[in-house]
């Protein structure tokens, strides 16, 4: 049997914590409201941030089937929501004729009904799967275009899908709906008037560091706190073109614990930053002098923050 929905914000933060995952307050509220209001929820913020992981943890916690549409440019209804197997059809045709008895009436609704479909992830998202609602995930929405979006209007405003040759197909339980944007583009305000909405921001320094220490509960205590400090300098960093989310953090971390590194230097940032940073005009930026720089001014004020809790 499926978990029953939190009922609290508080409940929605244990639900989170217990997959490792570490919310703030604000997104634990509005997905606690989206969970009790069935509204689908919208979340935009940067790459690496932890979006698509949270429905990937609903559905963990709320043992319910995920069920995830990646878009893409040029995704269209075929890909995302049904389409007809016109082999299957041109096959029941053929038999049909080879019969001498066709009746066309009877065989236009035969090769349209159900057995023919073959169904999307929109289209399944909206079936009974015995474990109650599932938790669909759309994935990058601004990576479609403009057509596509506007098509989501049905599904996130009524949970149903019209389909000309049978009619329109509705869910009996809405599923739980997370829809994700990185904001390459503008999403249109008639699709965010159908969610609730959060921008999910990069963490503060404290949250980092238990996301690490969740994460990779064996990472070194100290070479975490300098790695935190130094990934929170890089995205104060106006001049970068790409800056670092919690999943580089952790790429990171788990990187520099492979190579039993137990303090950053320059020279071990200059050999791995390919894995912190992906647009070779920030890695030029940062190595040398400028990372010398940076894990000097780190070390100094871990000093100090240490001396002033001792």
């Amino acid at each position: 049997m499926p978990t029953s929905l939190p009922n609290s914000i508080d409940d929605v933060q244990t639900l989170l914590k217990a997959a490792d995952y570490v919310a703030d307050r604000s997104l634990a509220t509005v997905l606690y409201l989206s969970l009790k209001m069935g509204r689908p929820l919208f979340l935009e913020g940067e790459a690496g941030v932890g979006k698509t992981e949270i429905a990937k943890v609903l559905a963990d916690q709320l043992d319910r089937p995920l069920i995830r549409l990646q878009c893409y440019e040029g995704l269209d209804v075929s890909s995302a929501v049904y389409e007809w197997n016109y082999a299957r059809q041109m096959i029941e045709i053929r038999l049909a004729e080879a019969t001498d008895s066709v009746d066309k009436d009877k065989l236009g609704s035969d090769i349209f009904s159900e057995k023919f479909l073959i169904k999307r992830p929109l289209l399944n998202a909206l079936e009974d799967t015995g474990r109650g609602a599932p938790v669909l995930l759309i994935d990058e929405l601004d990576r479609t275009d403009e057509p596509f979006e506007a098509y989501l209007l049905e599904i996130l405003s009524d949970f149903q899908i019209t389909i000309p040759e049978l009619g329109t197909i509705a869910a009996k339980e809405a599923p739980i709906v997370i829809v994700t944007s990185n904001r390459t583009r503008e999403i249109h305000d008639a699709l965010k008037r159908r969610c609730l909405y959060h921008w999910v921001d990069y963490p503060d320094a404290e949250r980092e560091k238990e996301i690490i220490s969740r994460k990779l509960p064996g990472a070194d205590k100290e070479l975490s706190a300098q790695i935190v400090a130094f990934v929170q300098k890089l995205r104060a960093d106006p001049a970068l073109f790409k800056l670092p989310g919690i999943a580089e953090s952790l790429d990171w971390t788990n990187a520099l614990t492979e190579l039993n590194v137990i303090s950053l230097d320059p020279d071990v940032i200059n050999d791995t930053l390919g894995v912190l940073l992906k647009y070779q005009d920030d890695i030029a930026k940062i190595q040398g002098s400028e990372a010398a720089e940076l894990i000097a001014q780190i070390n100094t004020e871990l000093e100090l923050s240490n001396d002033a809790a001792g």
